[in-house]
């Protein structure tokens, strides 16, 4: 996610263990913790994960990824409006606002768009006004009343946290649970739609172990290409979605008791900030850093959750 972090709770020290790594690499006081933007890191290719909880590097800042920022806060901020008053044109006049406080809190970002030779700030908010118009194609906010926005949920698992923010869960009256995530960018192509499920997926394991009911539906809302994509999830999914969560965080041990970070090349190395350090296309990874097994299972690395992952 790109955003703002959200301050994140601990618990008390639970013993579990895979892979021979002890409680002592979490810390005092601390629960081995895994969000879902960390575990596809993972999955997507071990030497990402490494790049980002080990080495802490960061991509430069990203005009898609902080206007997906700007319009996701929008998109939460204008429920607060009375239901009649949530129109296209009052959730355009959030815009300033929501950039104003983004501005504040990320100045970065206000210094990409001033070296920018394409970006002012009427073309700045432009472009993300687009993108919320695009929302009132796909969905009326008159008619709808969240249960929750910017969910934070968070369950644990024989010991594993399991931890993520949620866009936006519809309840119905019936109880029945709808989890909802904007996406600024379009619609996956065949073969890029695994990612964005199994985040979806990981969210509904997390409510079905904290509420005791699997939600109903999964909704994607691709701002991009004006596209819904809904999912109906099941007991067997969510089981499924366990195991496989298990297995990502026992190879995530493995790999912080053995520093192999083995790069994993696939179709995503294309949009990859990090391809001038990988050996997969000529570089080289900076050493590993003292610590570095304990610094890959640290909690607050490893169960990041930051608002508006795109």
């Amino acid at each position: 996610m790109v955003g703002s972090q959200p301050r994140v709770p601990t618990r008390g020290l639970i013993g579990w263990r895979a892979g021979g790594v002890g409680p002592a690499a979490y810390g005092e006081g601390m629960t081995p913790a895994l969000s879902p933007s960390r575990a596809a890191d993972f999955k997507q290719c071990p030497l990402l994960y490494r790049f980002r909880t080990v080495d802490k590097l960061e991509g430069p800042p990203s005009p898609a990824a902080a206007r997906g920022t700007l319009v996701h806060s929008v998109l939460e901020h204008v429920f607060e409006l009375p239901a009649a008053e949530r129109t296209v044109e009052a959730a355009v006049r959030l815009l300033p606002q929501r950039w104003s406080a983004l501005a504040e809190e990320r100045p970065e970002l206000v210094e990409m768009i001033e070296a920018s030779d394409d970006l002012d700030d009427v073309t700045w908010l432009e472009g993300a006004a687009e993108l919320v118009e695009r929302w009132f194609e796909l969905e009326d906010p008159q008619r709808l009343e969240p249960a929750e926005r910017e969910l934070y949920v968070e369950t644990e698992i024989e010991g594993l946290t399991l931890r993520g923010i949620v866009d936006r869960l519809d309840v119905a009256a019936d109880g029945a649970m709808r989890v909802v995530d904007y996406k600024t960018g379009r619609s996956p192509r065949e073969g890029f739609e695994a990612k964005a499920l199994f985040q979806m997926k990981f969210y509904a394991l997390v409510l079905w172990r904290l509420r005791g009911e699997i939600p109903k539906v999964l909704q994607l809302v691709y701002l991009g290409d004006r596209q819904v994509v809904r999912y109906v999830p099941d007991e067997q999914d969510l089981r499924g979605m366990e195991r496989n969560v298990k297995a990502v965080w026992a190879a995530v041990q493995r790999a912080a008791e053995t520093g192999d970070w083995r790069p994993s090349r696939s179709r995503l190395c294309g949009w990859c900030d990090f391809r001038d350090l990988c050996p997969e296309f000529g570089g080289t990874p900076p050493p590993l850093p003292e610590g570095a097994a304990l610094l890959a299972l640290r909690p607050e690395a490893s169960g990041q959750v930051v608002v508006g992952d795109d």
